[in-house]
């Protein structure tokens, strides 16, 4: 199995990809998803994130205010680096559970979900692809602008927050352009689905696996001659 990062930017249109990815049969783990498990009432980080941004931040079902939180994080640089250093690890400990049982299960491949995937860079030496959704500038803004209901210089200032995605293209292997229609998105989501099914990239690595798995049981017979001999 062989690990795909797709990524993007707010409102560049990743979400689309990845569920026309999930309808085509892909797995797929989403690091969103993943955030909100991981700061879950009473978690490790749920309790770090209370000690440094305060009681304020709470609904009242006592569940992190997520709006609130992205207001503070998207204006402060220093507090998003706070909290990106609490939730990170966090996350990539339950993204690995799950890749491991996709692992298990013999699936060919399975595809990371990561907004942050280039500005962390924690991930992406285990990848063998990467994906990025890519739209004009223009049309990101005017998109998010209409999703969040947010002014020209509230759009600006959280795309602003982001690497730009221009930059994300160039270090992309791959790129699905979403400037233009569903389904010009689709057809690309199509081309690129056939690809990676059509890759023997997994076979590599389950031969790799199984070599060290197997030199870790040659060495553990080995020790366990010693102590008996």
């Amino acid at each position: 199995m062989f690990l795909v990062g797709l990524t993007g930017g707010i409102a560049s249109g990743k979400s689309t990809v990845s569920s026309q990815l999930k309808e085509l049969g892909c797995p797929v783990i989403d690091a969103d998803l993943v955030a909100r498990k991981v700061v879950k009432p009473q978690s490790p980080a749920y309790r770090l994130i209370l000690r440094h941004f305060g009681q304020e931040i709470l609904l009242d079902n006592g569940e992190i205010d997520r709006q609130k939180l992205g207001q503070i994080i998207f204006s402060n640089p220093e507090k998003r680096r706070l909290l990106n250093s609490i939730t990170h690890p966090e996350i990539h400990k339950e993204m690995f559970k799950q890749i491991l049982l996709y692992f298990i299960k013999g699936y060919r491949y399975v595809i990371l979900d990561v907004p942050l995937l280039f500005e962390t860079r924690r991930l992406t030496r285990f990848l063998t692809h990467t994906v990025v959704v890519y739209c004009d500038p223009a049309t990101q803004l005017s998109r998010l602008m209409q999703r969040d209901g947010l002014s020209q210089e509230e759009a600006e200032k959280r795309t602003g927050a982001q690497m730009p995605l221009k930059e994300k293209r160039g270090l992309a292997s791959h790129v699905i352009e979403n400037s233009g229609s569903r389904e010009d998105t689709h057809r690309q989501v199509l081309r690129l689905h056939t690809k990676l099914e059509d890759s023997m990239e997994f076979l590599v690595v389950r031969v790799v696996a199984v070599a060290a798995v197997a030199g870790l049981g040659g060495l553990f017979l080995y020790t366990v001659r010693l102590l008996v001999s």
